[in-house]
């Protein structure tokens, strides 16, 4: 996958630290972003969609009006804010949409809104809806996930989501924050910022609650071979939330941002940026080091980003 000459966005300069809520107001002419990759991310989409739907979409039965309301959503907010890719009654994006490639998917994927409107940008699409015991993950196209399993989250509710995250599972004063926050989203819409490291450039990056577990019992290192430098990604991940107006269910959008760590040497604010990330990564204890997979390479990624600060 393509990566940009510089990052697009530098959660890790210590403005939206991990493992804190960090909402903050989001304008809706900035809701969806759109840049030159679009087309291979949504080639990677369709490649997904062919070969594993089962793992990158999922749906309730009763979802299928709010699906289309996100549809709806999405497009008239392309048609408007991104001319230049979308516009007239489907998409100018070579294919892609509802009128397009589309077709060669199976029925069931074919039919979905949610589907369509996932082959119209780079988010991923998550639906929540409210419930007895809280804001429920009723569907969702997941196709890029950042280390967790669309199939094991499907239908439940966000403390049960969370409970993997350190300091945010069921009773945790986080997790009811998080519940309170949905139920008081109404026409405004938030954004926040997560980031990791990964081994590689994939987009498609699940893990299994088993593979979490496996991976922090273990602790592998991620970074085997040769310079640090040479396999590590920053993944950054801009997830906004919107309230939809007819059903009231919410909408999580999640848009993955992948850079080499290398990209650091080149960043005008080289040194503030290498610098910050040590720091935030050296100060991260064992449960979320084990949580982010870092355990056996944090120290390795620290000196590295040291030695960046101090060269610039």
């Amino acid at each position: 996958m393509t990566t940009h000459t510089l990052p697009t966005h530098t959660p890790y300069d210590g403005s939206s630290k991990l493992f804190t809520i960090g909402l903050k107001p989001l304008e809706l002419d900035r809701w969806i972003e759109v840049d030159e990759f679009l087309l291979p991310y949504l080639a990677e989409k369709r490649r997904l969609y062919t070969e594993i739907p089962e793992k990158v979409f999922v749906e309730q039965d009763d979802t299928r009006d709010a699906q289309r309301e996100v549809l709806d959503l999405l497009v008239a907010h392309l048609r408007e804010k991104h001319p230049g890719t979308h516009h007239g009654t489907g998409s100018a994006i070579e294919g892609f949409g509802p009128d397009g490639t589309i077709g060669k998917l199976s029925s069931g994927l074919r039919e979905a809104p949610l589907v369509q409107a996932s082959l119209l940008v780079q988010e991923d699409l998550i639906l929540m809806r409210r419930g007895d015991d809280g804001w429920r993950l009723a569907a969702g196209s997941l196709c890029f996930p950042s280390s967790w399993s669309l199939r094991e989250k499907f239908g439940k509710p966000l403390q049960q989501i969370h409970a993997p995250v350190p300091g945010f599972g069921p009773g945790t004063r986080p997790a009811d924050l998080i519940n309170r926050m949905f139920d008081g989203l109404q026409g405004q819409a938030v954004e926040r910022f997560n980031w990791s490291i990964q081994a590689g450039e994939a987009l498609y990056h699940p893990l299994s609650n088993g593979e979490r577990i496996d991976r922090a019992t273990n602790r592998p290192t991620r970074f085997p071979d040769g310079d640090i430098n040479a396999h590590a990604f920053i993944r950054v991940e801009r997830q906004t939330l919107r309230k939809l107006p007819v059903s009231r269910d919410i909408l999580f959008t999640i848009r993955i941002h992948l850079d080499p760590l290398a990209v650091l040497d080149r960043h005008p604010d080289r040194a503030t940026l290498a610098a910050s990330f040590a720091e935030q990564l050296d100060t991260l204890d064992q449960a979320q080091l084990d949580y982010k997979g870092l355990t056996a390479d944090r120290d390795r990624l620290v000196a590295y980003l040291n030695g960046t600060a101090k060269a610039a």
